[in-house]
């Protein structure tokens, strides 16, 4: 965080810059995707950052403290790994002494933040809610100016900015927005500038920076919204020019309208009186005893989990590999949720191997369906593609449903439908409750791309919005070198090789992108996984990789899939392109998939309150399934609720473990990178992406007031863009509760197989890779091939680490499974 003791007068462009640094930079629904939500502390280390938001803005990072005493009672503390971390900080001599303190001694926990402390006297020394006055109306009028469909008349004025559509606004109106002279003609005067309207609600220029991040600080979701859609406009598919000067300009107006009306402007602006100095707010705030207490209970509250973990990967006997190729090859995303689905494949087909790579398979490019209007990324947030990937589809444009019809929302016409449509609309809805469907509701990952339609995939010299038409031959071999590179498949090749993406369905589901694949920016992986299986298939793509050192036989076919979280079921494409042999072959497979796809099923079941466990293995998948159908579900799946983990390395290192479906598993063969080329790629995306979904969760459950968007269940979508309480309440930010819930709140913990020195040098050589490591927004450990041993990421060095733990062998899981929800040990297991 920067120092701001030098600076001794108020400047617009700073302060304005610094707010946008510290306002939550979440995406439009549409595009969102997981982020740390403390982004703006993040060059700070982890847990200095979370006492400086909790001084500064109030936020939680946290749990309290009788919850950590409660997790020590109930064993999910370990008392070894307690004095472990006492020992850690403060000595031998000392760590009794502060055990006592840990289980035994009251602290006061509340405390109030700075942010919000100068406005919090308008009510208490002016006894003027203003924030009742102002907010329900600017966020009706923001959320009309923005909104991307839900209305059925456009906001009424055609402007070049916020301000200037709410002074034409003003001008064709018969009500007046403002009601005093004082703030028309401020509105009207041309040169009009922030300051001025300061100096007439604060009056000091010491306190505007304070005010305005109080002032903002009291609407976040708005505030940063509008932040986001000001550096990055192409999020709105509806264009509307606006800029957070203008919301807060806008906003100020408001404020002294409403103290005019109610004061009749007889009033002293807030700074004269209460002359808080912004530099204040910014200071570093030191520890006190109670954040070194929560700071060692949160840290033996993940190294309680992670030890086990480590224990697990010792107990792991090195597995002699086959020399014939496997059976089949797949592909999976290292997305948490195909943790549990590749071990269940490879339990039914022993002879296969599975591996993890970010979802959209080292291609990126934006997708512009048969039907669609605007091209969608389909890669990391971060890249901007210099590719376009174009759907060509023979079917007739699907139907609208008549009761989604704009006719509908007519005078004359939405009185019929009214009476007509809106009585069969109550009795589908009964229907759906009793027995839940598809219907024109919901959003199915299988109807993101047509599976019969055909894609651009090969240049052929077109360009389109500055944008190329699919991809050269030697563009196409780089990227499928890549992702065979990252995993080590270089020799080897089955005769079928799966590229499986993900993507979820949902029928009542506001943050259904948060659900589809990260990788892919918040959409399925269908589009990806078929390209990147027509790039390989490619015979002068296979010509140069040839070339490179990869061959691979003439007999291997690459076949895309997708995989749909929710229901789990899988869709493959382009089959009919496979050889008799290989269909033949797929034919096979295809039984295996979806067994494993059943017992997954089962595993995700145990989460489910509402769900009937006395059921046999197809009904269970059959009642699993229908959560994605049913309208009143709050829950179709848990997405990422309990990761923990990012494993980097082979899947001999891990093979037979039982994670629970909390690791992201990136395969990764050191033997193959021994310069760490290849790691240095992997790194710089699972750190943030993996790190990134993590930390939403982590804040989103320590914090679900002010980190977390709260329950979904009075969340109103407004103007498509965001969810709010009710029709007047601020956008909310975070994950719903109902995301969360079972969620163990504990940092990310990296696993990296690789020698020491490689791991070092790769880290070191990223800054923004080597934050998250060095500032302990992430663990990290390494294990040494050499040794076998762990190396634990510690004062920018690397210190040994033995676990403590002893792990179960199970010969059959299913009895463990279906005993409880909560979260399970570690296990090393023979089968289900």
């Amino acid at each position: 965080m920067k120092h701001h003791t030098k600076r001794h007068a108020f400047g617009v462009e700073e302060t304005l810059h610094e707010l946008k640094h510290f306002l939550p930079a979440q995406a439009p629904l549409k595009d969102f995707v997981h982020h740390n939500t403390l982004h703006a502390f993040q060059n700070l280390p982890f847990h200095q950052a979370l006492k400086q938001a909790k001084t500064q803005v109030g936020y939680k990072g946290y749990l309290p403290l009788e919850s950590y005493r409660n997790l020590y009672r109930d064993g999910k503390i370990k008392g070894v790994i307690l004095k472990n971390v006492l020992e850690d900080h403060f000595g031998k001599a000392e760590a009794n002494h502060w055990v006592v303190k840990l289980l035994d001694q009251k602290y006061q926990e509340t405390q109030d933040s700075k942010v919000g402390s100068l406005r919090a006297h308008w009510k208490t020394d002016y006894h003027f809610n203003l924030d009742k006055v102002v907010h329900p109306f600017l966020f009706r009028i923001l959320s009309a100016y923005l909104d991307q469909g839900i209305s059925i008349w456009s906001f009424p004025v055609e402007a070049t900015g916020f301000l200037e559509a709410i002074k034409g606004l003003q001008a064709q109106s018969f009500s007046s927005i403002l009601k005093g002279k004082r703030a028309l003609d401020l509105l009207y005067n041309p040169a009009l500038t922030l300051e001025m309207l300061l100096e007439i609600l604060v009056g000091n220029p010491d306190t505007y920076g304070w005010y305005l991040f109080d002032q903002q600080f009291a609407h976040p979701g708005w505030s940063g919204m509008v932040s986001v859609l000001e550096s990055q406009p192409e999020s709105l598919l509806d264009s509307k020019s606006i800029c957070l000067e203008d919301v807060i300009k806008f906003e100020c107006l408001l404020e002294i309208d409403a103290l005019d009306q109610k004061f009749q402007e007889n009033w002293n602006p807030i700074g004269h009186r209460f002359p808080y100095k912004t530099d204040e707010l910014f200071e570093n705030s030191p520890f006190e005893e109670l954040d070194l207490v929560l700071q060692c209970w949160q840290e033996a509250y993940e190294w309680s989990y992670y030890d086990e973990v480590l224990a697990g990967i010792s107990s792991v006997g090195g597995i002699p590999k086959s020399p014939d190729a496997p059976s089949f090859q797949a592909l999976f995303c290292i997305d948490d949720r195909e943790c549990s689905t590749r071990r269940h494949l490879e339990y039914i087909d022993p002879e296969c191997a599975t591996f993890g790579t970010p979802g959209f398979f080292n291609v990126e490019f934006y997708f512009q369906p048969e039907f669609g209007k605007f091209h969608t990324k389909s890669c990391p947030a971060p890249v901007t593609p210099k590719y376009l990937i174009k759907e060509s589809a023979n079917h007739k444009k699907l139907a609208k449903d008549a009761h989604f019809h704009q006719n509908s929302h007519s005078l004359l016409r939405g009185w019929v439908s009214a009476q007509t449509l809106g009585f069969w609309s109550a009795v589908k809805l009964v229907g759906n409750i009793l027995k839940p469907s598809s219907s024109a509701l919901e959003v199915s990952s299988f109807k993101h791309m047509d599976p019969k339609g055909t894609l651009t995939i090969e240049y052929q010299g077109l360009e389109e919005g500055g944008l190329q038409v699919g991809f050269k031959v030697e563009e196409m071999a780089d990227r499928v070198e890549g992702l065979l590179r990252s995993i080590g498949l270089l020799e080897k090749f089955s005769p079928l090789v799966y590229l499986i993406g993900h993507g979820a369905s949902s029928i009542n589901n506001t943050h259904y992108a948060g659900y589809d694949c990260g990788a892919c920016c918040g959409r399925p992986g269908s589009v990806n996984a078929r390209v990147a299986a027509a790039m390989a298939n490619h015979p002068k793509v296979r010509e140069i990789l040839g070339l490179r050192g990869i061959e691979i036989p003439e007999f291997t076919q690459f076949l895309g899939g997708l995989h749909d979280t929710t229901k789990d079921e899988i869709e493959y494409y382009d089959v009919d392109l496979l050889s008799p042999e290989n269909l033949a072959l797929h034919l096979e497979n295809k039984p295996k998939f979806s067994q494993a796809l059943d017992f997954n099923a089962l595993e995700r079941s145990r989460r489910f309150d509402t769900l009937k466990k006395n059921k046999p293995l197809r009904g269970i998948h059959e009642a699993v399934k229908k959560r994605a159908f049913s309208l009143f579900e709050p829950r179709p799946e848990y997405n990422h609720a309990t990761n923990a983990l990012c494993i980097v390395s082979r899947k001999s290192t891990i093979k037979g473990l039982f994670f629970d479906r909390r690791a992201f598993l990136n395969s990764y063969d050191y033997r193959k990178d021994p310069e760490g080329k290849a790691l240095a790629k992997i790194l710089g995306a699972a750190a943030p992406v993996c790190g990134g979904i993590n930390l939403e969760y982590y804040f989103s459950r320590m914090d679900p007031d002010k980190l977390g968007a709260g329950t979904k269940l009075p969340h109103n979508v407004m103007g498509l863009i965001g969810v709010a309480n009710g029709a007047d309440g601020d956008l909310r930010t975070g994950l719903p509760y109902q995301m969360v819930e079972i969620h163990d709140p504990i940092r990310l913990l990296m696993i990296v197989e690789q020698y020491p020195e490689v791991v070092m040098n790769v880290i070191r050589a990223n800054p923004a890779t080597y934050e998250w490591i060095k500032n302990y927004w992430v663990h990290f450990v390494v294990i040494d091939p050499s040794t076998k041993t762990f190396l634990r990421f510690k004062d920018e060095g690397f210190v040994n680490y033995i676990p403590e733990s002893h792990i179960e062998h199970l010969d059959h899981l299913k009895d463990k499974l279906m005993s409880t929800k909560e979260n399970l040990p570690v296990y090393l297991i023979d089968s289900l």
